[in-house]
């Protein structure tokens, strides 16, 4: 099976102390996420990076619910140190506006075109980005697993839920270790 690593969100915004989403929890997630980087890049196999970016002084539906976060161009929308797309071959960056990384992306399209059938996701937040992500891939017909201990959330009785919605309902709810063997 093709797999690819999609890695959600992993910004100063929610990562670094400074962050203006940043969350106690956040940080614990750091080297589960690193550990499966390294492994994908080791194997070879895609990397995704995603980051959530919103441009300066253009109206963003995204306001109507949420501050104002992540403008380009600034600290906040840079990743947190030690993530991003590396210096190899096989990484690529989507950049989106929304909550999905599917949503008004070239994902989708991308995925296909490298011949990927399953895809394992990891980052923040679990009950937002990563949900939405989990579920578009589910829709646009990959397999989905999402590493629980490679993501969290401030709202934990809302991570909670949505693994358990993901495993019933959209794919697999796997452990580190058991993402890491997919990447191998």
């Amino acid at each position: 099976m093709n797999t690819a690593l999609l890695v959600i969100d992993m910004q100063n915004s929610f990562l670094h102390p400074d962050g203006e989403n940043y969350y106690d929890d956040a940080p614990s997630i750091v080297a589960n996420v690193s550990r499966l980087i390294g492994r994908a890049r080791s194997g070879g196999a895609l990397i995704v990076h995603v980051a959530d970016r919103h441009r300066e002084g253009f109206g963003d539906f995204e306001d109507k619910r949420l501050p104002r976060h992540c403008v380009s161009g600034g600290f906040h929308a840079e990743y947190f140190e030690g993530f991003g797309p590396g210096e190899g071959g096989n990484e690529i960056e989507i950049v989106k506006r929304r909550f999905s990384a599917f949503f008004a992306t070239e994902l989708a399209l991308f995925l296909r075109e490298q011949s990927v059938d399953r895809v394992v996701i990891c980052g923040v937040k679990t009950n937002v980005c990563v949900r939405a992500t989990a579920q578009d891939a589910f829709a646009h017909g990959f397999e989905v697993a999402v590493v629980a201990d490679a993501t969290n959330s401030n709202r934990p009785h809302l991570a909670d839920a949505s693994l358990e919605d993901i495993g019933r309902y959209l794919g697999r709810v796997v452990t580190s270790e058991e993402a890491l063997e997919m990447l191998a």
